[in-house]
């Protein structure tokens, strides 16, 4: 089985709009470790680590984000594997 690691950013709307909870779920519920946090910039910042498939399956989903988000743009940057998390969390702060 593949893993993955990659590090999203999403720009728009996402600020505001429960993005970060939703995304904790999204991921939870997939079995994606990794966490979610807000940036100065307006944007959210996400790592997830998983099963290929399913981090993948996670970025098509930041793509719309959650009922009230108008994503714009969504940043990847891929990297290997670390199996560094054991579970999804949001975070607090830069």
């Amino acid at each position: 089985m593949d893993y993955l690691r990659a590090q999203v950013i999403i720009h728009g709307l996402v600020q505001g709009v429960n993005f970060r909870a939703y995304t904790r779920s999204q991921a939870t519920a997939l079995g994606v470790k990794g966490w979610v946090r807000n940036i100065p910039d307006g944007t959210v910042h996400a790592l997830f680590e998983g099963e290929k498939k399913k981090v993948e399956d996670m970025i098509a989903w930041c793509r719309q984000g959650p009922y009230g988000a108008r994503v714009m743009q969504v940043d990847i940057t891929r990297e290997p594997y670390r199996g560094e998390f054991k579970q999804f969390d949001i975070r607090y702060g830069i």
